[in-house]
């Protein structure tokens, strides 16, 4: 028998600082608090949009995110359309993260899906992008996807 077709159910993230993670997953991305454990030593908090349960932050990071180990190796969001990207990356910035690229870009030469790829407080690589729209953005690495080496 076949364990058949599967997708992302939610993704768990590892963090430092529930609390600020909470200001920049919350405030800055727009995800909405579905549940919290508050007790020392045992901190976590659902995120979703629209009741719909899309990320766990688990205060148990004793450093920040390190490329350089096996795991994830970043986090991509999709969203409506290019005008949300870069609604996004306004806000981003407002926020202070850091970006590995300037503006929307493609994801490779000549596709017509691209994003921004930025660092949350603690160093965790995530997108958001949008799988057209993004005709005009150049790619900034050539032979590579633009998301596999930032």
């Amino acid at each position: 028998m076949s364990i058949g077709t599967l997708s992302t159910a939610h993704v768990g993230l590892n963090v430092t600082d529930l609390e600020r993670s909470l200001g920049f997953y919350g405030d800055v991305l727009g995800f909405e608090v579905l549940g919290e454990g508050k007790e020392e030593g045992r901190r976590y908090a659902f995120l979703g949009q629209e009741g719909r349960l899309v990320l766990t932050l688990w205060q148990q990071a004793d450093a920040a995110y390190d490329a350089d180990r096996a795991g994830l190796h970043h986090l991509a969001f999709e969203a409506a359309s290019v005008d949300h990207v870069r609604a996004a990356e306004t806000a981003l910035k407002d926020r202070g993260a850091t970006f590995a690229y300037e503006g929307v870009v493609a994801h490779a030469e000549g596709a017509s899906s691209g994003g921004i790829f930025f660092h949350d407080p603690d160093g965790t690589r995530l997108e958001i992008s949008v799988p057209k729209g993004a005709e005009t953005a150049e790619a900034p690495a050539q032979g590579a996807p633009t998301c596999g080496f930032f």
